[in-house]
C-alpha cells in the first residue's frame, strides 16, 4: 500500500527473522535500494517517505541488510501490491491478531529431565501515534500452550496497564487479547514496557513472565518552534563575504532522528534591499547566517531585518510543517570616516595674564556614530606654539575643540599667535579606507592688552642696619616698575603694613625714611628681621597694584643691661646644705652678651658679710651664706651683673631670697614663712589696694544709702526745703483754694488715725510719730518756752496749735522736727544721730517743753538715764 508518508507499507516480521541469528544479538543495519521513496528503520520497519502513484517503477525494491560486527551482507526483494478498500470492520474481521505463546518450562519425563525451549526474543509492537482507533485496538494475543490442560488467567502489569498512566493497555483475562484504549502521543511517552502473565484459577504462576515492549511510531504532528521569536545579532560595517553574523536554532518535538524532526532553514525576506537584496545567506542544517554580499554601510543602512523559516521532514515544503521567526541584524559602526573641520582657519582673542579661558571653539563633522571611539575627535596642535601656552580639550558633548589658554601670555612680549591644529579619532581609521588619517586648521589668536599690576624688585628686598637708628634717617629706596611699556602711567608708594610704626616712605619717589628708633630687641622683631610692607599703585584704568616687603636685619649693639634670673629664691637659715644658683638674662646676642661677671656691691655693708657669690662658668654663679646663721625671713640681694659687650653694660639686680629653717634634706619646713614668701612686693600691693577699693566702695554705699534716707523724709515735710522758713509760715496762714496752695501735699496735715487706721496696718510696724495703741496719760498743758531764733519762734507756734487742739496729738508736730531748711540756724538735724557732737549740744531746754520731751533731753542732754 503507497500512501501517506506515516502509513506503514507492510509488516513482516519473518523478514527480520531471516536476518537475526539464533540468539538474536546480532546488530544489523539496513538501507533501502530507493531511499527518496522509501525508508527502513533499524527494527526492520519499512515506510514510505512521500506520495506517489503506484506504478510498475515503484512496485519493486530492494532491502539490504548488513552485520556491523562481521560485515555479512544480506537482501531481500519487496513487491508492492494495491488492494481493495476495506472498511474497518472487515479489516477486523480478515485481519489475523499475531499471537504470542509462551515458552515451555523444564518438566520431567520418564525419570529424566527434558530441557525446555529456549525462550523468545519478542520483537517490539510498533504502534502508531495520534490512531484514529476504533478503540479498544487489538494489539496482539498472549496464549500459553498449557490453557489446553488448564484453566488460566492472563494480566499485564507495568506503566501503562497496572502503573500510572493506567489504563492505556487492557487484556482480556481469559482469551489473552492486548489491546490499547486511546490515542498514544509518542512525545509524552516514547515506548512502553509491559510485562505478560499466565496464572490458573487458584492464582499459581503457570509460565515466567514475558516482556513486551510497544514503541511509539512518530507522526509528523508538531511544528518547529524557534527558541526566540525575534533573534538581534550584529555585524560590522564593510565586512567581507563570508563573515558570520548570528545562529537562529528552532527545535522540533517530533523524533529528531526522523524526517519529522529533521529541519531545514532559509530565509524567506530581507528588508532593507539595499544595496543587494540577498546581503546574507543561512546554513540550512546548523543555523548559521552569514554574509553574502559587500557593502555593508552604517551611514547609509543601520540595519537589517531577516524572516527565517524553518521546515520539518528536510525542508520538503509539501509535507514539511514550517514556523518562522524575525532576526534583526545590526550594522556596527567602524571608523570610515575621519573627522573634518568645518572651517579652514578659526580666530580668537585673549587678555594678556589670564589663563583657563576658552579662546576659539573648533567645529568638526564625522559620519560615524556619535558618541562612539569613531566619532570622538582628538585635538592636537601641530605648530605655532612652541612654548606650550595653549590646549585643546574635547568637548565631548559636540566633539567641539575648546582651545584654552594654560600659560599667561605677555602682551608686551607677543600680540599674536597662528595655531596650527589637527584632528583625528580615538581609534584609528578601518583598513582599506582611503581617506587621510586627519584633518588640519589654523587658529589665529589676538592677545589684548590690559592693566597690570605694578611689581617691585626685588621682592622681598634685604638690608642690614644696626638697631637704635635715630628717627629721620633715610634707609634705602623702595620702588616698582610697572610692566605696561604701552601705557603712560604714574606710580605712588603707600605703608600698607608696619607694625612697629618705624617707617615711612615718599609717596613719589619710594624713600624709606625711619620715624622712631629701631630696636632689635622689640617683640615686632623675629630672628632679627624687621618685616615691613608696602604698596604701588598706578593711575590705569581700572587702577592697579603690587606690594612688596622690605627686610630689615638689624645688627645688634650693647643697649640693654643683664639682669639676675630667677629674681626669687630659697635657702636655708645655715650654708649647708643650700646654695643658690642663679644666671644672667640678657636681651642682646653675643659678643653684646655673656660671658658675665657677677659682683656683690660695697654697700650696704650686710651684703658682702653675710652672703659671698661664686661664678661657675660664663653666664652663671652660685650665691651663699657667709655666714654661720642668718635668721628666717626675706631678704633682698643686690647683684652686679656686667656684660661682654663693647664697651660693656652692668646692672644692678635684686634677687629676693627667702631664708627659711630647713629640714635635714634641705627643704623649707616654715610654712607660714612659705606662704609670705610666696607672696611678692607687687602681690601684696595688689591686695592691698583691692582692699582700700573695697572700703572705699562700702563707704560710697552708706553715705548714698543715708542721702537715700534723707530725701525720702524731705519728701514727707510739710514745706518745701528748698524755700525760706518764713515763706513756709506765711503760705499757711493764708485761706481759701487759691492756685498757690495746688502743689502741697496736704494729707501730710491729716491726723494719722485718719489716714491709716489701726487695723489694717501690720504688727510690728509703726510710725515714730503715730499715736500709741495702749491709753495714754492725761498731760498738762505745755509751757511756752522762749528760744532764740526764727526756729524756736516756728517750733513755739506750732506747739501752741497742738496744745490747743484736743483732738491731735503732740506726735504730729514731731514732722515739722525733721526739716533742714536753707538759712535755718538750728544746723542740721542729723546731728542727732551722731554720738560725737551730740555731747557738744545743750538740750536742757527740752525740759521745758513738757514730760513728752523729757526722754529726748536725757538721751541727748547727758542725762544719767
Amino acid at each position: 500500500k503507497a500512501g501517506a508518508p506515516e502509513d506503514p507499507v507492510s509488516r513482516k516480521y519473518e523478514k527480520k527473522g531471516k536476518f537475526s541469528n539464533c540468539n538474536g544479538k546480532r546488530k544489523v543495519q539496513y538501507e533501502s535500494s530507493e531511499p527518496a521513496d522509501f525508508k527502513v528503520d533499524e527494527d526492520g520497519m519499512v515506510y514510505a517517505v512521500r506520495s506517489f502513484p503506484l506504478s510498475s517503477e515503484h512496485a519493486k525494491f530492494l532491502i539490504y541488510a548488513q552485520d556491523k560486527e562481521t560485515q555479512e551482507k544480506w537482501q531481500v526483494a519487496v513487491k508492492l501490491s494495491l488492494k481493495p478498500t476495506l472498511t474497518e470492520e472487515s479489516v477486523k474481521e480478515s485481519a489475523e491478531v499475531e499471537e504470542i505463546v509462551f515458552p515451555r518450562q523444564f518438566s520431567k519425563h520418564s525419570g529424566h529431565l527434558q530441557r525446555q525451549k529456549r525462550d523468545w526474543v519478542i520483537p517490539p509492537i510498533n504502534l502508531p501515534e495520534n490512531s484514529r482507533g476504533p478503540f479498544p485496538q487489538e494489539l496482539v494475543r498472549i496464549r500459553s500452550d498449557r490453557d489446553k490442560n488448564l484453566s488460566l488467567r492472563y494480566s499485564v502489569t507495568g506503566p501503562g496497564a497496572d502503573q500510572p498512566p493506567t489504563g492505556i493497555f487492557i487484556i482480556n483475562p481469559i482469551s489473552g487479547q492486548l489491546s490499547v484504549t486511546k490515542p498514544l502521543d509518542r512525545e509524552q511517552i516514547a515506548r512502553f514496557h509491559l510485562r505478560a502473565h499466565a496464572v490458573d484459577i487458584n492464582g499459581n504462576q503457570v509460565e515466567n513472565p514475558i516482556d513486551i515492549v510497544i514503541n511509539v511510531i512518530d507522526m509528523n504532528d508538531n511544528r518547529p518552534e524557534f527558541l526566540h521569536q525575534v533573534w538581534n545579532g550584529t555585524v560590522p560595517e564593510g565586512s567581507k563575504p563570508g563573515t558570520y553574523v548570528m545562529t537562529v536554532t528552532a527545535i522540533d518535538a517530533d523524533d529528531p532522528n526522523a524526517l519529522n524532526g529533521m529541519l531545514r532553514y532559509r530565509i524567506v525576506s530581507q528588508a532593507p534591499s539595499t544595496p543587494s537584496p540577498n546581503m546574507f545567506t543561512i546554513n540550512n542544517e546548523t543555523g548559521d547566517i552569514i554574509t553574502v554580499a559587500a557593502g555593508l554601510d552604517r551611514e547609509k543602512v543601520q540595519q537589517y531585518t531577516l524572516i527565517i523559516q524553518a521546515t520539518d521532514m528536510e525542508g520538503n515544503p509539501t509535507y514539511g510543517l514550517s514556523n518562522t521567526a524575525t532576526a534583526i541584524i545590526t550594522v556596527t559602526d567602524v571608523n570610515d570616516n575621519p573627522p573634518e573641520f568645518t572651517a579652514m582657519t578659526f580666530y580668537g582673542e585673549v587678555p594678556e595674564n589670564r589663563v583657563d579661558i576658552i579662546v576659539a571653539n573648533l567645529t568638526v563633522t564625522d559620519k560615524d556614530q556619535p558618541h562612539t571611539p569613531a566619532w570622538n575627535a582628538v585635538y592636537r596642535i601641530s605648530g605655532g606654539d612652541p612654548t606650550g601656552r595653549f590646549a585643546i580639550q574635547t568637548d565631548p558633548n559636540s566633539n567641539d575643540g575648546l582651545v584654552t589658554v594654560v600659560k599667561p601670555i605677555d602682551f608686551e612680549t607677543n600680540r599674536m599667535f597662528v595655531l596650527t591644529v589637527a584632528a583625528e579619532n580615538q581609534v584609528p581609521l578601518a583598513k582599506g579606507i582611503q581617506h587621510p588619517p586627519q584633518s588640519t586648521a589654523t587658529v589665529s589668536v589676538t592677545v589684548i592688552d590690559v592693566n597690570e599690576n605694578p611689581y617691585f624688585t626685588p621682592n622681598p628686598k634685604i638690608i642690614r642696619q644696626e638697631e637704635g637708628l635715630h628717627a629721620g634717617t633715610m634707609l634705602t629706596t623702595f620702588t616698582a616698575q610697572d610692566p605696561d611699556r604701552y601705557m603712560q602711567q604714574n606710580i605712588r608708594y603707600t605703608k600698607l603694613s608696619d607694625p612697629a610704626n618705624w617707617l615711612k616712605i615718599d609717596p613719589v619717589n619710594g624713600q624709606i625714611t625711619t620715624i622712631a628708633v629701631l630696636d632689635r630687641e622689640s617683640p615686632n622683631v623675629k630672628n632679627n628681621i624687621y618685616n615691613a610692607t608696602f604698596l604701588a599703585s598706578d593711575n590705569g584704568i581700572p587702577p592697579m597694584s603690587g606690594t612688596g616687603t622690605l627686610q630689615i636685619y638689624l645688627l645688634d649693639i650693647n643697649d640693654n643691661a643683664p639682669q639676675v634670673l630667677p629674681q626669687e629664691a630659697e635657702t636655708c637659715e645655715t650654708p649647708d646644705p643650700n646654695s643658690i644658683n642663679i644666671t644672667a638674662l640678657d636681651y642682646d646676642i653675643d659678643p653684646n652678651a655673656g660671658p658675665f661677671a657677677f659682683d656683690l656691691p660695697l654697700s650696704p655693708v650686710t651684703i658682702k658679710r653675710n652672703w659671698t657669690i661664686t661664678r661657675l662658668n660664663g653666664d652663671f654663679a652660685q650665691l651663699n651664706l657667709k655666714i654661720k646663721f642668718l635668721e628666717a625671713g626675706i631678704y633682698e640681694v643686690p647683684i652686679i651683673i656686667t656684660d661682654s659687650g663693647n664697651p660693656p653694660k652692668s646692672n644692678i639686680s635684686i634677687l629676693r631670697v627667702k631664708v627659711c629653717q630647713c629640714d635635714s634634706n634641705g627643704d623649707c619646713t616654715d610654712v607660714d614663712r612659705i606662704v609670705g614668701a610666696g607672696l611678692g612686693t607687687g602681690a601684696i600691693i595688689a591686695i592691698l589696694l583691692c582692699i582700700i577699693i573695697l572700703l572705699i566702695l562700702v563707704l560710697m554705699f552708706v553715705v548714698w544709702m543715708k542721702r537715700r534716707d534723707k530725701e525720702r523724709q524731705a519728701k514727707q515735710l510739710l514745706i518745701d526745703p528748698e524755700d525760706d522758713v518764713r515763706d513756709n509760715i506765711l503760705k499757711y496762714d493764708e485761706e481759701g483754694g487759691g492756685e498757690e496752695d495746688q502743689d502741697y501735699d496736704l494729707s501730710q496735715l491729716q491726723q494719722p488715725d485718719t489716714v491709716e487706721p489701726d487695723a489694717i496696718k501690720p504688727v510690728g510696724i509703726r510710725r515714730m510719730d503715730e499715736r500709741p495703741i495702749h491709753a495714754e496719760p492725761q498731760y498738762p498743758v505745755r509751757s511756752a518756752a522762749p528760744h532764740p531764733g526764727d526756729i524756736g519762734d516756728f517750733i513755739n507756734e506750732g506747739l501752741k496749735a497742738a496744745d490747743n487742739d484736743p483732738t491731735a496729738p503732740p506726735y504730729d508736730s514731731l514732722l515739722v522736727f525733721d526739716y533742714e531748711g536753707s538759712g535755718s540756724t538750728a544746723g542740721s538735724l542729723s546731728s542727732l544721730n551722731s554720738s560725737s557732737s551730740g555731747g557738744e549740744q545743750d538740750y536742757d531746754y527740752l525740759n521745758d517743753w513738757g514730760p513728752r520731751f523729757k526722754k529726748l533731753a536725757d538721751m541727748y542732754g547727758g542725762g544719767d538715764d
